[in-house]
């Protein structure tokens, strides 16, 4: 190459095109070997080493997002939602199953059971797979997994508690009010994870949250789970059945009498007969001993006494 090189300069080649000779030159060469090194290869019965296909390395491979959660509480009736969540599924299948009897519930988005409560909810641009579970009851707290088909097998574990959640009227079970007095009653939503959609109130069959007669207030506060009704300057076509009714709860009663005023006893003691049943026995008692405290001493008077 330096005979090349001197022999250019020295008939007046350019730098610029001896350097262009040089890179041919270079590449022509380079494309030579490589080309003489695959037939050696060839001729010589060498293993050319294969590559594995991407989804067969082990950082490809399913595996669970942990983002999700785990433990769900949910009420009777109400519909529960399991969330899994799989990377890199490729073209593994997705099962739930149950685990206290190993029953599987759904592959894939087709349900496995013959309680069609149970169905699996995918979209095909998500990684998650969700088990939804429709007017879910008591019996259906348990353990349920998700399954993936790889070999072998991973599984992830959800824990579902359902609860029956309860509607509870603060004070007694039957409410004596003077005519004329407000009905104040508070009606509380017990063991519920969430807040209640809503809360009604019955007057016997018929809602009174929204009733035109006038004088009726109902403030509900839902994060606190509790509603209170006011029925102000009450009068005794008020007297009935009153429910509280919550949403996705059991409902509670309570009896309220509304009374012209006459007796009071029975609003302060709850019992319009309490007041007067109490009375009557001491006084009755009382004229008994009164009669015969006299009939006794009347008896040991002298006789002389008494003929006269």
């Amino acid at each position: 190459m330096n005979c090349v090189i001197v022999n250019c300069h020295d008939k007046g080649v350019g730098e610029d095109e001896t350097m262009n000779r040089i890179t041919s030159s270079s590449f022509f060469i380079l494309v030579v070997t490589s080309f003489v090194m695959l037939e050696t290869s060839v001729s010589t019965g060498a293993v050319v080493e294969h590559h594995a296909p991407y989804w067969e390395h082990p950082f490809s491979q399913p595996y669970f997002d942990n983002s999700t959660r785990r433990e769900m509480t949910t009420t009777v009736g109400q519909s529960a939602y399991l969330h899994c969540r799989v990377r890199n599924l490729g073209d593994r299948a997705v099962s739930w199953i149950r685990k206290r009897d190993l029953h599987i519930l759904t592959v894939g988005i087709l349900t496995y059971t013959n309680d069609q409560r149970f169905q699996s909810l995918h979209s095909d641009v998500s990684d998650e797979w969700t088990l939804k579970i429709s007017s879910p009851q008591v019996r259906d707290s348990g353990t349920y997994e998700c399954q993936v088909s790889t070999e072998p097998k991973i599984s992830q574990a959800f824990r579902l508690n359902v609860v029956v959640s309860k509607a509870k009227i603060l004070g007694n079970p039957e409410l004596y009010i003077k005519s004329g007095s407000d009905i104040n009653l508070t009606c509380v939503v017990l063991q519920t994870p969430e807040p209640p959609s809503f809360i009604y109130w019955y007057q016997g069959a018929h809602v009174i949250n929204y009733s035109q007669r006038g004088g009726i207030s109902v403030v509900t506060e839902k994060q606190t789970r509790t509603s209170r009704l006011l029925i102000s300057r009450a009068l005794p076509q008020d007297s009935g059945n009153y429910t509280c009714s919550p949403s996705s709860s059991d409902s509670a009663s309570v009896m309220v009498h509304v009374l012209n005023g006459e007796h009071p006893a029975a609003m302060q003691h709850g019992n319009s007969s309490s007041g007067s049943a109490t009375r009557f026995p001491s006084v009755l008692l009382l004229l008994i001993c009164f009669v015969f405290h006299h009939a006794i001493t009347v008896s040991r008077w002298p006789s002389c006494i008494i003929t006269r």
